[in-house]
């Protein structure tokens, strides 16, 4: 039995990323589930033996192979007998750079792939790498996330994506496992790059079917906005990938994937007031009192914040509709006529927001 270090955290370390919270991951090589169980480790995971350490609680999972038997990433048969070596393991892997292990802090590295991270290159092991679809979004991810790097996709790598592409296999993918990959890639300081492989492959309009390559196409540097904006939160920066698109678009993306309601109905009201906060000084009246209605704002005043923040990301001026918000939100209802007490509020606010639009002329 032969424990080594694989993966993430060997690649890390060579580029000086690695620290005390890196998540570890280790294969074991020449051994059985029965005697990982003896040894107190704990089993997780159905579709091959992976082992919780009984201390650590870091992931120790048996060597494997695997064989392609259906369409998608949970379309595989695997061994994980005792007589897999660890360089079969580690040929089954997406990326050279990720196919290192490191024992006793000797390197192995059967498939250069500290070559490959020394060049800045997103190369696959094998041509295995086209049976499973996930393996396009982690190389788009990686490229998001090793952007400051200067990483590329490797010619073969790329033609290899645009070949499964083309024969349907990125149409497996699943709506849980899109959204997670770009909701990493979107909590990296760069994320453009995420968009930019996939449309390069072809895979962008097929992931994201409802969206328009052509309509971010047509900024001076396609997806990069993304990478100049000041947050590290990938809700607001989700909705200004999406703040062009149609509502209806942004609709059936957000149920195509799955979306969590707070992405979906912040990127919803973004696109929707788009157009209309960067010329809120000259809105009338009534349609400001339906702006605050329609976005809740007196209420979900966390998801109003957000939305505001949205909109400063893009670079449009909010200090107007923030001094607002607090002169709507201190308006003493016990005051207020209570015959038609709604038509009293809607009547309130419309005095306030007149006098306030009068007072900005």
């Amino acid at each position: 039995m032969k424990v080594y270090l694989v993966g993430g955290a060997v690649r890390d370390r060579l580029l000086g990323l690695a620290d005390d919270n890196t998540e570890k991951d280790w294969v074991v090589v020449g051994t059985s589930p029965e005697e990982m169980l003896d040894l107190g480790y704990r089993q997780v995971g159905k579709e091959f033996p992976v082992f919780l350490h009984p201390g650590t609680q870091e992931e120790y999972a048996l060597a494997r192979l695997e064989r392609k038997v259906g369409a998608g990433y949970k379309g595989f048969e695997f061994d994980t007998s005792r007589e897999v070596t660890l360089e079969q393991d580690l040929s089954r892997r997406d990326l050279t750079i990720n196919a290192m292990a490191e024992k006793n802090g000797e390197l192995v590295d059967p498939f250069n792939g500290q070559q490959d991270l020394d060049s800045g290159l997103l190369r696959h092991v094998s041509t295995a790498f086209s049976e499973d679809p996930v393996r396009i979004l982690r190389v788009a991810r990686f490229a998001a996330r090793f952007k400051k790097f200067g990483f590329k996709v490797a010619h073969s790598t790329h033609k290899l994506m645009k070949g499964m592409v083309a024969s349907g296999e990125v149409d497996a993918l699943t709506p849980e496992r899109v959204f997670k990959e770009l909701e990493k890639s979107l909590s990296y300081k760069t994320p453009s790059a995420f968009f930019k492989v996939l449309a390069a492959c072809g895979a962008y309009e097929r992931v994201f079917a409802p969206l328009s390559v052509q309509a971010h196409q047509n900024h001076d540097n396609t997806f990069e906005f993304l990478d100049a904006l000041n947050t590290d939160q990938p809700p607001l920066k989700f909705c200004v990938w999406l703040v062009n698109e149609p509502i209806v678009s942004i609709d059936q993306l957000c149920k195509r994937l799955k979306c969590p309601k707070n992405y979906e109905q912040l990127a919803k009201l973004s696109a929707q007031f788009y157009s209309f906060v960067q010329s809120f000084d000259s809105q009338t009246v009534d349609s400001i009192v339906d702006f605050f209605a329609k976005t809740d704002a007196l209420r979900r005043k966390d998801r109003f914040v957000e939305l505001l923040t949205v909109y400063q990301l893009l670079a449009i001026n909010v200090d107007a509709i923030e001094e607002l918000t607090k002169q709507l939100s201190s308006i003493d209802i016990a005051a207020l006529d209570k015959t038609n007490i709604a038509q009293a509020i809607v009547s309130e606010k419309k005095v306030i927001i007149q006098l306030f639009l009068n007072s900005a002329k």
